[in-house]
C-alpha cells in the first residue's frame, strides 16, 4: 500500500502545472463526487471548449444540415465560454494556467473524427458531443458545488445550465 502512495506522489510531482491531476484524468474524482482543484477545473473546461470548437468546425464541413446547425451553436457558445474563462484569469480573480494544447485523449478523438465522413462522421461526432458534455456537466457541477475560488465557482454555476442544454441537444440529435 505504501508503494502505491509513493508512485502516486511521484506521478503528481512530475505532472506539469497545467495538466490535470490523476484523480481528474482517470475519472476517479467524478465517480467519488470530489470537487476539482481550480487548476483541474480550468484545464478541464478549457480542453472541453477546445475540443467542442475544433470538432464542431469539422462538423461544419462534413455533416448533414441539422448537425451543422448544432455545430455552429457549439462554436459560438464554446468560443464565448473560452473568452469568459480567459477574462477571469486575466483579471487575476483566478490563479490558473489554461492548457496551450488539447489533451492527448481529446486530440485522439479529434484525429479519429478527421478520418470519417457521412453517416459514420455524424454518429461519431454526436457520440463524442454527448460524452464530452456529460463530462463537462460533472466537472461544472462538482466545481459549482465545492470549488475553492468564489469567482470561478459562480461562473461554473452560471454556465452549467448552458452545458446541460447542449447535452440535451446532442442527445436529441442522436435520435
Amino acid at each position: 500500500m505504501k508503494i502505491i502512495y509513493l508512485v502516486a506522489a511521484a506521478l503528481l510531482a512530475v505532472t506539469p502545472a497545467s495538466a490535470q491531476s490523476i484523480g481528474e484524468q482517470t475519472g476517479v474524482n467524478s465517480v467519488l463526487g470530489v470537487s476539482p482543484s481550480t487548476q483541474d477545473f480550468v484545464t478541464g473546461a478549457a480542453n472541453g471548449d477546445m475540443f467542442e470548437i475544433r470538432s464542431s468546425e469539422l462538423a461544419g464541413q462534413r455533416a448533414d444540415e441539422p448537425t451543422k446547425a448544432f455545430a455552429a451553436q457549439m462554436i459560438v457558445a464554446h468560443t464565448e465560454t473560452t473568452k469568459q474563462l480567459k477574462a477571469l484569469i486575466a483579471s487575476g480573480q483566478v490563479q490558473a494556467t489554461p492548457p496551450a494544447a488539447l489533451e492527448s485523449s481529446l486530440q485522439g478523438k479529434l484525429d479519429d473524427l478527421k478520418k470519417l465522413n457521412g453517416a459514420e462522421f455524424k454518429k461519431q461526432y454526436v457520440d463524442d458531443q454527448i460524452e464530452v458534455h456529460k463530462g463537462a456537466v460533472s466537472l461544472f457541477e462538482r466545481y459549482a458545488n465545492g470549488g475553492d475560488n468564489v469567482a470561478l465557482k459562480e461562473w461554473a454555476g452560471k454556465t452549467l445550465p448552458v452545458i446541460k442544454h447542449h447535452l440535451m441537444m446532442a442527445e436529441e440529435l442522436a435520435k
